[in-house]
């Protein structure tokens, strides 16, 4: 398992020297890398619909319980599979659509990026090595969405994107954080033995609290959603990767694995239900008044979200089953309307739906993929949709009966919606008169095509034959999910009962709200009048101003002036170090036990402040320096009289050392200019003075504190067994100088890319000024 996320990751590599012969010559390998990992999956189906579990155990970094541990299972297969194998389409069809582009394998880059990072998260069965692929997956989809760089919508779309689901992840890695140290273990499998512990602990809430936040970002629940139709800037291959069966699904993935460790509980479903069951129709609602073919397809994929999350708020066994079906029923339907949205925007210029009609006459096989996508998403009996929604009407009529009816009826109305929204963006376009425009419109090539025509054959296929894909699949994936064996079989017929009366009604009424529903541009405008009430537009004012906080900060702050800097970590510092004092208890000094004063003591310390006294008025930087010089001599004998002389003679080197550097750089400089008012110096000098003050006193206390003699024992007893120095102090300095040797080295190396992309950086003349 871990060759098949090392894989996408080293042909990412690659793409890096060999890009030009990628966009030129090699760029139908391109499609193969995940045609071959789904081939690799698909041979692990027979294994795991016996019931097999598969792991991988890879030690990485164990001192902080973090593992290249990886579990394959029935709800990771799935979406193995479905990463895989609706990635290779993807792969097919953006080779073709993005051909020419300038940063073709630059696109290619980020997509297998993202394909491992969505690989190694459905694997993760480590809690911190799902995080760290939960990042990756951010990250890389902000390059993706934001690919369209030079569009300033795609920016902020990606921005936005990263902020919301950067925001989930934080709050993602505390609870993560918290059960790990709850349950002592960072193993997910093992979390399921210590189900009662963490149920049963006081930060439960919390965990579910933080676990919820971080789904709802990823998955756009509400009132996290937005992101996700801003994020229909991205190209089309991205659209129909990251919002089918991706990075969008990586939260409802989340909320699965972890439903038999940490649901079943009132805290778990209610929170669920009450957020999926309003996200799923109040974007089906809103998927009616749109005309844009993405924008409708970003509404729908919403709704279908929330239904899933929904699905496993109500928890129980048919609604389990009804959620893994779901899954695969709206990846296929969804991504086959995403590409047929890009091949009508690619071959008319618009995806405005009240000028598309009649492109069956041009695009038929296009035209018949729709339509067997848009059929499915209206759960059309003989389509895997019909099974689909078939199943969740199962689930909420099954559910308490205190609910059951509020359920239904809610599950009804959002089917209603999402069947018009799917006739909207899988019909209309292709019925209907043709345009004189669009007479000479043609086929684009097969890579196009064929992917979104063979995913609608097989939302027909596994319509007509679902008992072979629930066997093999989504009863393993059900119980996974659920724990426990669901008993699930999927069939076509279930005889006449209230839910063929129901899928019946959504039909007709569906249908008939197609053909009443006009969308119009008036009918945007009339939604956007309620713009500035929308979670957008509460976060857009909430980032406004921590903005202009920001800049605030910044501009008292980080003025620039490297005597403000100073000042203002000096003050701190002294703050910290009172606070400390304070903390200590009373200052209790004997003076009688500190050693008399000599003479050479004094005229030592006379010197000094002499010295520091012309460092203060002189306006000459040549003897400001020659003064510091004095300074720092003055130290080194110091270090004399109390046996320290190899800090004498370390300190009288770099004393020597700078001040001839100073020296030669400094003495053709102008005097110093004095910018401070007498008001600023008196202040300097008594924060001076109370920053001298606060270290005399920390000197003196140290005198009289216990000395603990743990650190000597331990330096004294291991530095020739584990270092093999002779010498202590020198094992000392070379652990910390080890230590420093490292963050030197991340700071210039974080430098060095700076540098780099300052030297790569071509900028328009526009941007130049």
């Amino acid at each position: 398992m871990l060759f098949t996320i090392l894989f996408g990751l080293i042909a990412t590599l690659f793409l890096v020297p060999f890009g030009k012969k990628i966009k030129s010559k090699w760029s139908i390998i391109l499609p193969f890398i995940p045609a071959c990992l789904f081939a690799y999956y698909l041979g692990y189906i027979p294994k795991i619909a016996e019931g097999s579990t598969f792991f991988q155990q890879t030690n990485w970094v164990p001192s902080l319980n973090i593992n290249f541990d990886f579990r394959l299972d029935g709800l990771s297969l799935l979406f193995c599979l479905l990463i895989t194998g609706i990635g290779t389409g993807i792969f097919f069809y953006a080779r073709t659509y993005l051909k020419g582009h300038p940063y073709f394998d630059r696109f290619f880059g980020y997509l297998l990026l993202f394909m491992s990072a969505m690989l190694g998260l459905v694997l993760s069965d480590n809690l911190l090595l799902l995080f760290v692929f939960w990042e990756l997956t951010s990250i890389s989809s902000f390059f993706l969405i934001g690919f369209n760089n030079e569009q300033e919508e795609s920016r902020k779309s990606a921005l936005t994107a990263l902020t919301i689901t950067g925001m989930g992840g934080f709050f993602l890695v505390a609870g993560l954080v918290l059960i790990g140290n709850i349950a002592g273990t960072y193993s997910i499998s093992a979390l399921v033995d210590q189900r009662e512990t963490i149920i049963q602990h006081q930060l439960y809430p919390l965990i579910l609290g933080f676990l919820f936040i971080g789904a709802f970002t990823k998955s756009a629940q509400f009132p996290f959603h937005f992101w996700l139709p801003g994020a229909m800037k991205a190209p089309t291959p991205v659209s129909a990767y990251l919002h089918s069966a991706t990075m969008v699904k990586a939260g409802i993935y989340l909320l699965a694995r972890f439903f038999p460790i940490l649901g079943g509980t009132e805290m778990w479903s209610y929170p669920l239900m009450i957020v999926g069951g309003f996200t799923m129709l109040y974007a089906a609602i809103h998927s009616l008044f749109r005309i844009d073919l993405k924008s409708i397809l970003a509404y729908t994929t919403i709704s279908a979200l929330g239904i899933l999350v929904f699905l496993l708020g109500l928890g129980t066994k048919e609604a389990i089953i009804a959620a893994s079906v779901f899954i695969l029923v709206h990846a296929l339907y969804k991504a086959t309307l995403f590409l047929v949205t890009g091949i009508i925007d690619h071959e008319t210029g618009t995806r405005d739906i009240t000028v598309l009609s009649g492109l069956r006459k041009v695009l038929l096989p296009v035209g018949i993929a729709a339509g067997l996508a848009a059929l499915s998403s209206a759960g059309v009996p003989l389509t895997f949709g019909f099974i689909g929604k078939d199943l969740v009407y199962e689930s909420t009529l099954h559910a308490a009966p205190q609910l059951s009816l509020i359920l239904t009826a809610l599950a009804l109305i959002t089917n209603i919606c999402l069947l018009a929204a799917g006739f909207m963006a899988g019909l209309k376009p292709f019925f209907g008169e043709l345009p004189e425009q669009y007479s000479k419109l043609h086929l684009p090539y097969l890579s196009m095509w064929i992917p979104p025509l063979v995913l609608g054959v097989l939302s027909l296929l596994f319509g007509l034959f679902p008992g072979i894909v629930g066997d093999l699949l989504s009863y393993q994936t059900a119980n996974a999910i659920f724990g426990k064996d669901t008993a699930m079989h999927l069939a076509i017929w279930h005889g006449f009962n209230t839910v063929l009366l129901l899928s019946a009604v959504t039909l007709i009424v569906g249908t008939i709200l197609y053909i009443v529903n006009k969308p119009n541009e008036s009918k945007v405008k009339f939604i956007e009048k309620w713009s500035a009430f929308s979670p957008q537009a509460i976060f857009t004012r909430y980032a406004n101003d921590i903005f202009k906080f920001s800049s605030w900060y910044t501009n008292s702050f980080h003025n620039g002036y490297l005597r403000s800097y100073h000042l203002k970590i000096i003050l701190f510092a002294e703050a910290l170090l009172i606070y400390r004092l304070w903390l200590s208890g009373p200052i209790l000094i004997n003076f009688d036990n500190l050693s008399p004063l000599t003479i050479y003591e004094v005229a030592v310390v006379i010197i000094l402040l002499g010295a520091l006294l012309i460092v203060i008025i002189t306006p000459s930087r040549l003897t400001s320096v020659v003064s510091m010089s004095v300074i720092g001599y003055c130290i080194c004998l110091m270090f004399v009289f109390y046996s320290a002389p190899d800090l004498a003679m370390t300190q009288f080197t770099i004393d020597t050392l700078t001040t001839v550097l100073f020296v030669l750089v400094l003495y053709k400089l102008p005097s110093f200019l004095s910018l401070a008012s007498p008001k600023q110096k008196i202040r300097d000098m008594f924060v001076a003075l109370g920053f001298g003050t606060i270290l005399s006193i920390i000197a003196l206390k140290v005198i009289y504190e216990p000395v603990v003699k743990d650190t000597t024992n331990f330096y004294g007893e291991n530095a020739y067994i584990l270092a093999k120095g002779k010498n202590v102090v020198n094992v000392i300095l070379a652990d910390f100088r080890g230590i420093d040797t490292m963050f030197e080295t991340v700071v210039l190396s974080i430098a060095a890319v700076g540098v780099y992309s300052l030297l790569k950086l071509r900028l328009k003349p526009s941007e130049k000024e």
